[in-house]
């Protein structure tokens, strides 16, 4: 479903969101007060402007109110993240998400009303870290502060096994969401269906399940 979005600030972290929602089928309004920002988005974003998204006479005049989802992507200049912020949900905007430099801006945006803070440059550290950490793991996508997605290379020790022969939910709590082998992906698989070696699996599951898997995944 096509959605309509407002970012606000449009650094490598706004301007590579603007891009991939608008990759997505969706109507991006872009906003920056960086002229040269602003022409490198031209021919990328549904529509970009140049404006100080802190006046609120100017977000009103952009319509920021009839969107759908703001994000304010500025990061570094906490007064105008707050500030922008607190505009926004004045007037109604149903979610407003925002860009934070460190977990303290972050607790200040959301006491302010921010409805998710997110922490691109701290999240990727903890992504890149995890994954260089352990020689099985592909991918970790954190879901919460408690459950994670994670991509693991399936070890010779499983090939030709059923995933209930395997049996990780039991062992480890852990669910085999799919399974890709080469171009081949399949999604929710069968108790019954054949591990080979070189596949990827896609597991759920808590962090503590996660790490009790990777000390043991020689063992399976």
């Amino acid at each position: 479903m096509k959605k309509q979005f407002i970012v606000i600030g449009l650094g490598r972290f706004g301007s590579s969101l603007t891009q991939t929602l608008v990759e997505g089928g969706h109507e991006v309004l872009a906003v920056d007060k960086d002229i040269d920002l602003v022409q490198n988005l031209a021919s990328t974003a549904t529509h970009v402007i140049q404006a100080d998204a802190t006046d609120e006479g100017v977000l009103r005049e952009l319509g920021a109110g009839n969107f759908q989802h703001a994000i304010v992507a500025i990061g570094e200049n906490l007064q105008s993240s707050i500030l922008i912020t607190l505009l926004l949900k004045e007037m109604n905007i149903p979610k407003v998400t925002v860009k934070a430099k460190n977990v303290i801006y972050g607790n200040v945006l959301a006491k302010i009303g921010a409805d998710q803070v997110v922490f691109p440059e701290r999240d990727m550290g903890i992504r890149l870290g995890r994954q260089l950490s352990s020689e099985n793991i592909i991918d970790y996508i954190e879901l919460s502060t408690d459950y994670n997605l994670v991509e693991m290379n399936a070890q010779a020790t499983m090939n030709g096994y059923s995933i209930i022969e395997l049996d990780v939910r039991a062992k480890y709590g852990l669910n085999i969401m799919a399974i890709k082998s080469g171009n081949d992906v399949n999604i929710s698989p069968k108790a019954e269906d054949i591990i080979k070696a070189g596949d990827i699996l896609l597991l759920i599951g808590s962090n503590q399940e996660i790490r009790a898997l990777e000390r043991n995944y020689d063992k399976i």
